[in-house]
């Protein structure tokens, strides 16, 4: 369902995430970068339908001769690979930059950066970005999980410890005729 107004962007320096994150640098080092990225995407898969944040991570492709390239995860996440010669700071201004009409329009409520690079956070809040730096982005993720955690556990735990309880009250009824030969 499309919605007329985003509750926010989020904008991620995925390089500098991994970086940041001790579990997503230890995953680099031991399986390597596609494997820290993936991680990466897929904890941002989860906390951007948590929180309902339309999110872009964007990684560097300034060492590869390759051209931008653009994944769609889910319908709020897409991984954005810079041109060559494009850092993922100046394509992140770029698009604060473009998002500010749109911003002031209140067509979108929020842009976020998500970054300890501390030069990006001065110029991305000159567009009038929020900034979070990587190891709040962390613990708001892991606070996600959390919640999204006791969310499941408070659906699926029965208000007794019989089977009959956690059944509808029609199957409980066909199953009481069942029993006495109805």
């Amino acid at each position: 369902m499309p919605r007329s107004l985003s509750p926010a962007v989020l904008l991620v320096d995925g390089y500098n995430i991994i970086g940041a994150w001790h579990c997503l640098k230890k995953t680099r080092d031991t399986a390597g970068l596609e494997a820290a990225r993936w991680e990466l995407v897929e904890a941002m898969t989860s906390y951007s339908a948590f929180q309902g944040y339309e999110t872009q991570i964007v990684f560097d492709a300034h060492y590869q001769n390759t051209s931008s390239n653009r994944e769609v995860i889910t319908q709020l996440l897409s991984v954005y690979y810079t041109d060559f010669g494009q850092t993922a700071d100046s394509y992140i201004e770029k698009t604060c930059a473009s998002l500010r009409p749109q911003f002031t329009q209140a067509r979108i409520s929020r842009v976020i950066v998500a970054t300890s690079d501390r030069a990006q956070q001065l110029t991305v809040q000159g567009y009038g970005a929020e900034w979070l730096s990587a190891l709040q982005l962390c613990g708001e993720v892991q606070t996600t999980v959390c919640r999204v955690k006791q969310r499941s556990q408070a659906r699926t735990q029965s208000k007794s410890r019989f089977l009959a309880s956690s059944i509808d009250p029609q199957a409980r009824q066909k199953l009481a005729q069942l029993r006495m030969g109805l």
